[in-house]
């Protein structure tokens, strides 16, 4: 098929390379909005979870310079998530980790802004903090959030009220107590991953800015101009045409930038701001505490396998517990756990398993998507057993994954059957690839190499809709202009599309122009996320 290709597949410059190389590109915080910018600074809770007894603002009020102050009590019920909506626009009545925002200000500096923030009283009343999923599930665990049970969610998401899990999600297949009673040999296992932070290049920065008619335009370095757009204006009971959501550059996401983050939290601040436009930028220690991170993971893990004359090292039941540390808000790491249940596993044929994964609210920062998406957490958890129940046997562990490796036709754990597969031909050439077996002589006295072998598969915990569209207009004099709405994260999706129209039409790829994103003007994007948007916008 590549050799029918006249321009995809080929090496082609990329389309923002010279902009990017020269200092062209703009970027949200290289706009010029001219002198009437308001610099946007967050009051942050010094404390990972307290009830807020009293806010004073009266002294920002006054400070010169200052525009605008406004706290959480004057926005109580404009709730923002994509699957579940625990999470107001400041806190109101209780913060629930180190950073959560409780008023903000708008101001002629940054400065001014960090003055009056400063000057911001609030009183809180201490509450026991909790950091770890485990100690967090325990009965006579603090509830994080008492109103659980109140909280919109997604039918497919499935919170306790009355304990601090947000999501509980179970998959069931076979029987795996009797899998377990046939083993020969029954290993169990817990394993640990931890916090991590994106930390893409460019800090999250959002200005906005209303108009005479009420109409706001937000300027977002996104990843999600739509979900921004519509999940914003159902918190402030805006029609979608009242909100416009504009993403330039984008420098890099990796999953941090989906949904909703910090970006509401300039909307008040516009509203009040008298038609000013109003900016938000996160320094690189506020990124670190404040934005989401991957969520830790706690997992145990239980396998039965044979081990007799007639059979070695067969799967023949699997037990999982995922607890997974969401943090105090948990609006899109719910839909994580989901994703890894489904997954759980692995691109292996388990006749009998038992997942129960758990999204559980802790005092920790709040956790959210990242590359992958749980599958690099829950299958680096999964994989590390599998090497220690072969060990266990005595059975080499490229052979202990080629005996169970899920067939064509096989049915994955939700009953639909696998095709294509080609996993097992997938772990020969690896091995053969890599020398699996051969011993090597150590490269230095006191240096030795190893070699590790995993498996992995991803399985999609995306909504049924979530939809891309690329328009083309011809302009008269022979070039053309494509709008997409996906965002080019630096993973190249404006030449990715630049090729795929050229193809398509039979023009050069040098006369086609690839808009950005402004969802006033360009088709509709679900979300620049799940490494699909060549696919999808294709």
């Amino acid at each position: 098929m590549s050799e029918e290709l006249r321009v995809v597949g080929t090496n082609v410059p990329r389309l923002d390379a010279l902009d990017k190389v020269t200092g062209a590109a703009k970027f949200v915080d290289d706009i010029q909005f001219g002198p009437g910018l308001l610099y946007a600074k967050l009051k942050r809770s010094p404390h990972p979870h307290a009830r807020i007894v009293s806010i004073d603002t009266r002294k920002a009020e006054v400070l010169p310079g200052v525009k605008v102050v406004v706290t959480g009590r004057d926005y109580p019920e404009h709730y923002v998530g994509l699957y579940l909506l625990d999470r107001t626009v400041y806190a109101v009545d209780r913060v629930r980790f180190v950073g959560d925002p409780v008023a903000a200000v708008a101001a002629v500096s940054e400065e001014i802004a960090q003055q009056a923030v400063e000057l911001i009283e609030v009183e809180y009343e201490e509450l026991p903090g909790l950091f770890d999923p485990e100690e967090a599930l325990k009965p006579d665990a603090p509830l994080i959030h008492p109103d659980l049970g109140k909280y919109e969610c997604a039918p497919f998401i499935l919170p306790e009220p009355g304990t601090n899990i947000s999501n509980h999600f179970k998959l069931r297949k076979g029987d795996v107590e009797a899998g377990f009673a046939r083993s020969d040999v029954i290993v169990e296992g817990t394993y640990r991953v931890p916090h991590i932070q994106h930390v893409a290049i460019e800090t999250h920065v959002v200005a906005a800015q209303q108009d005479a008619s009420g109409k706001i335009t937000l300027w977002s370095s996104s990843q999600s101009p739509f979900a921004q757009r519509a999940l914003i204006a159902r918190a402030f009971g805006l029609p979608l045409d009242q909100l416009r959501v504009i993403t330039p550059y984008v420098g890099g996401g990796f999953g941090s930038k989906a949904g909703v983050s910090m970006e509401a939290c300039v909307i008040p601040l516009a509203m009040k701001a008298r038609g000013r436009p109003v900016k938000l930028r996160l320094t690189r220690q506020e990124e670190f505490y404040t934005s989401f991170v991957r969520q830790g993971l706690v997992a145990h893990i239980k396998m039965g396998v044979t081990n007799n004359e007639l059979s070695k090292g067969q799967i023949l039941a699997q037990e999982n517990k995922f607890y997974w540390d969401a943090g105090g808000y948990t609006e899109y790491g719910v839909n994580v756990v989901r994703a890894a249940g489904y997954s759980s596993s692995g691109p292996y044929e388990v006749p009998n398993l038992k997942t129960d994964s758990y999204a559980v609210y802790t005092n920790h920062p709040v956790g959210g998507p990242m590359r992958g998406f749980g599958m690099p957490e829950m299958h680096f958890c999964l994989e590390q057993h599998i090497d220690v129940v072969a060990r266990r046997i005595g059975m080499d562990p490229v052979q202990f994954r080629l005996k169970n490796a899920i067939r064509e036709g096989a049915l994955i754990p939700t009953g639909s059957p696998m095709h294509p597969t080609g996993f097992s031909d997938c772990i020969r050439k690896a091995a053969k690839a890599i020398g699996w077996g051969k011993k090597r002589p150590p490269s230095a006295p006191h240096k030795r190499r190893g070699l590790g072998f995993a498996g992995m598969w991803k399985a999609p915990a995306m909504p049924p809709n979530p939809g891309s569209s690329a328009t083309v207009k011809f302009n008269e004099d022979g070039t053309v202009s494509v709008s997409i709405g996906a965002v080019d994260l630096g993973q190249g999706a404006l030449t990715v599309a630049a090729q795929m129209a050229a193809e398509t039409l039979g023009v050069p790829v040098d006369t086609i122009r690839v808009n950005l994103v402004d969802t006033d003007y360009s088709p509709y994007e679900w979300q620049t996320v799940a490494s699909r948007i060549t696919w999808s916008m294709g």
